[in-house]
C-alpha cells in the first residue's frame, strides 16, 4: 500500500502573471489544502536468490529452515558408512581413516555436517582432497575440506563441460582443475538437480523462498505491532465544529501523548482516551483478517515439506498427517536422510576409491540407524518364519551374506 499526498500549491496568480508554487512540509498549517489518498496494489518484493540471501534470511533468520537443515544434516552425518570391495566389506581400510578423520580440525561427523548443510542451502557442495604429494600423479589423498558455495566458481570448458574450479577468497583466486589425469580430482563438485541450470544445482530453500519471506514477514510485522502497542495502524480524525486543522500545539501535544501514553509494549493493550471530536479510523487488515497464525503456519509446512521434513518434527501446529511421533520419524529417515546419505556415499566411493586402484564402494549402515529398528525388527521376523528358506538364504535376505565357508552356525 503506497501513500501518496497531494502538492500544496501556496499561491495562484491571476492570468498573465508569474506562477511560483513552494512545496510545504506543515503538519498542521492552516493554508493546506486537503489530502488525496492514493492506493494501488503493489508487487511482492522477494529475497534475492542467491547464496548470501538464502543463508541469510532463511538458515540466520528462520528457525523453520535452521531447524530443518540441521536435523537433515546431523542425521545424514551420524549414519555410519560401510566401505566394500565387490562383496566383502572392508573393516579396516586407508579410505575410512580419512573419512573418520578427514582433516586436522575436524572430525568425520563434523565434515559431513558441513557437506550436508552446504548442500542444503545452496544445492552445491564443493570438497577438496589434498595430498602429500599433490603434483605425484595417483597420490593418496590425505585431507578432505569443504569449501563454502559461496566462493567456488565454474569454469566451463570449449564443449560446456566444467574444466575447472575458481576458488575466490578476499580478491583472491586459485584455479583448480576438475579433472586428475590417473588420479584422484582435487574438487569434487556434489549438486542437486537444475532444471535450467548446467554447472549449479539447486537448493530447497530456493524452492521454499516465497513461504521463508512469508515467514520472515509474519515474524516482522508481528515484532513491530508489539513494538506499537499491539494495535494496527490508522488515523485520528478530528472533526469538531468548523475547524479544519489543528494548531501546531495542539497537534505536538497529541502527538507526544500517543508516544508516551500508548506506544511499547508496556502499553500494550492500554485503551485510547478520545476528546475534542477526535476518532480513531483503523488501516489495513488485522490479523483476524489476514487469519496471520494460519497462514504463518502454512508457510512453516510448505518450508518443511521442501526439505522433506515432517512438521511434526518441527513442532508445527494443525498436522495430523502421521498418526504419532514414532511414524513420522520413520518416513523422515527414509524420505529425507538416507537418500541423502546414499548419494555422497556414491559421490565419495567414486571419487575417492581410485586412488587405492581398487573397485571401492560405499555404503551406508541402515542397521545402526536406532529410527529404524522397529522395521528391521519386522523384517527379521519375517524371514525367520520363513520356513522354505535355508540360513545363508535368510542371512542375505537381511543384508548379511552367507556364511564363511568352515564357520559353523552359531
Amino acid at each position: 500500500m503506497i501513500m501518496r499526498l497531494s502538492k500544496v500549491i501556496d499561491s495562484i496568480l491571476p492570468l498573465g502573471k508569474s506562477v511560483e508554487r513552494e512545496e510545504k512540509a506543515s503538519r498542521a498549517s492552516p493554508l493546506l489544502a486537503p489530502l488525496t489518498a492514493m492506493h494501488r496494489q503493489s508487487q511482492p518484493v522477494w529475497s534475492p536468490r542467491n547464496y548470501a540471501a538464502l543463508a541469510r534470511e532463511g538458515y540466520a533468520k528462520n528457525p523453520i529452515v535452521y531447524r530443518a537443515v540441521r536435523l537433515v544434516a546431523e542425521a545424514a552425518a551420524s549414519v555410519p558408512l560401510l566401505l566394500y570391495e565387490g562383496e566383502e566389506e572392508l573393516v579396516t581400510h586407508p579410505l575410512l581413516s580419512l573419512l573418520a578423520r578427514p582433516n586436522a580440525q575436524e572430525t568425520g561427523p563434523d565434515f559431513l555436517e558441513a557437506v550436508y548443510g552446504y548442500l542444503l542451502t545452496s544445492g552445491n557442495a564443493y570438497l577438496e582432497q589434498v595430498s602429500v604429494d599433490p603434483d605425484t600423479v595417483g597420490a593418496e589423498p590425505r585431507e578432505l575440506y569443504a569449501l563454502r558455495p559461496d566462493r567456488v566458481k565454474v569454469v566451463p570448458g570449449a564443449y560446456g563441460w566444467p574444466e575447472a574450479f575458481d576458488y575466490t577468497v578476499s580478491s583472491k583466486t586459485l584455479r583448480l582443475p576438475a579433472d586428475a589425469d590417473g588420479g584422484v580430482a582435487p574438487i569434487r563438485h556434489i549438486k542437486m538437480f537444475h532444471p535450467l541450470n548446467d554447472h549449479y544445482g539447486f537448493a530447497p530453500v530456493e524452492a521454499a523462498q516465497m513461504s521463508l519471506d512469508i515467514h520472515n514477514a509474519a515474524a516482522s510485522w508481528n515484532k513491530a505491532l508489539l513494538d506499537n502497542a499491539a494495535r494496527p495502524s490508522g488515523a485520528l480524525v478530528y472533526g469538531a465544529g468548523d475547524a479544519v486543522n489543528l494548531t501546531s500545539d495542539q497537534f505536538d501535544r497529541l502527538k507526544e501523548e500517543l508516544e508516551s501514553g500508548y506506544q511499547g509494549a508496556r502499553n500494550a493493550g492500554r485503551p485510547l482516551l478520545l476528546e475534542g471530536g477526535l476518532d480513531w479510523k483503523p488501516m489495513g487488515l488485522t490479523p483476524k483478517d489476514m487469519d496471520f497464525i494460519e497462514a504463518k503456519n502454512q508457510a512453516a509446512r510448505e518450508i518443511a515439506l521442501a526439505f522433506g521434513v515432517p512438521p511434526m518434527l518441527l513442532a508445527i501446529p494443525g498436522d495430523n498427517t502421521y498418526s504419532n511421533y514414532q511414524e513420522a520419524n520413520r518416513a523422515f529417515w527414509r524420505g529425507a536422510v538416507l537418500p541423502l546419505v546414499k548419494r555422497m556415499a556414491a559421490n565419495l566411493a567414486t571419487w575417492l576409491g581410485p586412488a587405492w586402484g581398487e573397485n571401492l564402494r560405499l555404503e551406508p549402515d541402515i542397521d545402526a540407524v536406532e529410527a529404524l529398528s522397529t522395521e528391521r525388527e519386522a523384517l527379521w521376523r519375517r524371514v525367520d518364519a520363513a520356513s522354505f528358506l535355508s540360513e545363508d538364504e535368510k542371512r542375505t535376505a537381511v543384508g548379511y551374506g552367507a556364511r564363511q565357508e568352515g564357520v559353523g552356525n552359531a
